[in-house]
């Protein structure tokens, strides 16, 4: 190994449970990078398969080698953030740990940015060369191609993989858009590319997408949730939080499960209150285990303070809902507004009530249920 130099270039590896790949990771970058100056920081969510011990044990052979260990904190976009900003590089890679990646591509995209011919460049399974063989299934594709379509209406530029986790840019750059991202979530390019103010110069370079051989995949119709209450956050400006987008879309399909609750108990012969009541409480178990690992994902409930957090999500969400019937009825009966306009001020008043309730006393960091022992 030649002597360490500053590195031009980190590359960082947002990982969890992916032990196996640290070594082989390691080294196809070396290969790759061959008289670059280069480091990788490995940011493991705390993967319980000892993925952190692993790169520890290369980072004592190995100086170009680090190892964040997140403890509570969970997902790939503010994984990528922390570690690019520990880098003092003058280029920041992000690349996934779960060698689907070709990293080959890596000095071609460093090439494009020291020429200064880009602000982004972005590794692309569907540009000319590129290849997206590795996704595992039918239904990844279809999730994957219906997130594009959806990405391409709000970007500012024309990107054939907006879904992309492969890419790099200058670390001055990504500082700079740090404080605008919203920093959760799986698409920290869509995110970094919306904060842009103006148009970016990116260029897209073709790369195979192979297929995995450790660690679990994280593209879900979970994740996709996330991606759509990423979108209505950056529509909107960021003026709305986006934890209470993600908190206000899981409640429509709490709706829909009360709905579907409802009818198949009529069905079996129940009387509308008891459908009602049972529909009720399948809808508000529905949304806190929804909520519960999408929307606090970094914040999950585990064990019996996820038995505890979902009677108080009950308790709220029912001092909610008289709430939102109460307000209803007031503005109805005063003359003030028609039956569709109270309803929906009751209801508007309801999701900002459980949303703010459940943020302070089920998820928050202080919340009655973190403070007691598990």
């Amino acid at each position: 190994m030649t002597p360490q130099l500053p590195a031009e270039l980190t590359v960082v590896v947002p990982c969890f449970k992916e032990r196996g790949n640290v070594a082989p990771m390691i080294a196809r970058l070396d290969a790759a990078l061959a008289g670059i100056a280069w480091e990788a920081i490995f940011v493991d969510d705390d993967s319980p398969d000892g993925t952190a011990d692993a790169v520890r044990a290369a980072a004592a052979l190995d100086p170009r080698i680090r190892c964040i260990r997140r403890i509570g904190r969970r997902g790939l976009a503010s994984a990528v953030i922390e570690g690019a900003l520990a880098s003092s590089a003058q280029y920041v890679g992000v690349i996934d740990g779960d060698l689907q990646h070709d990293e080959t591509r890596l000095p071609v995209m460093l090439g494009i940015l020291r020429a200064g011919e880009a602000d982004f460049v972005v590794a692309s399974r569907f540009a000319e060369g590129g290849d997206a063989a590795g996704l595992s299934s039918a239904f990844r594709h279809r999730l994957s191609d219906t997130a594009i379509r959806l990405a391409t209406t709000l970007l500012p530029v024309r990107l054939t993989d907006p879904m992309s986790g492969f890419f790099m840019l200058p670390q001055p750059v990504f500082e700079r858009l740090t404080p605008r991202l919203t920093g959760q979530g799986f698409k920290i390019l869509l995110d970094l590319l919306l904060s842009w103010r103006g148009t970016p110069r990116v260029r897209e370079v073709g790369a195979t997408f192979r297929p995995r051989t450790e660690g679990e995949s994280k593209l879900s119709p979970l994740v996709m949730l996330q991606f759509a209450a990423l979108l209505l956050d950056k529509a909107l400006g960021g003026v709305v939080p986006l934890r209470f987008l993600s908190f206000a879309l899981v409640g429509g399909f709490g709706v829909l499960v009360n709905l579907a609750v409802l009818a198949a108990c009529s069905v079996a012969g129940l009387d509308f209150d008891t459908a009602q009541v049972v529909g009720t409480v399948a809808a508000m178990v529905a949304n806190f285990q929804l909520n519960n690992v999408i929307t606090y994902r970094d914040q999950r409930l585990r064990g019996a303070r996820m038995w505890r957090g979902l009677f108080l999500f009950m308790v709220v969400c029912g001092v909610g809902a008289v709430a939102n019937v109460g307000i209803a009825r007031a503005l109805y009966h005063a003359g003030g507004a028609g039956p569709t306009p109270a309803a929906a001020i009751g209801a508007i008043i309801g999701v900002v009530w459980n949303y703010a309730m459940s943020a302070t006393l089920v998820w928050g960091r202080r919340s009655i249920i973190n403070r007691q022992p598990a």
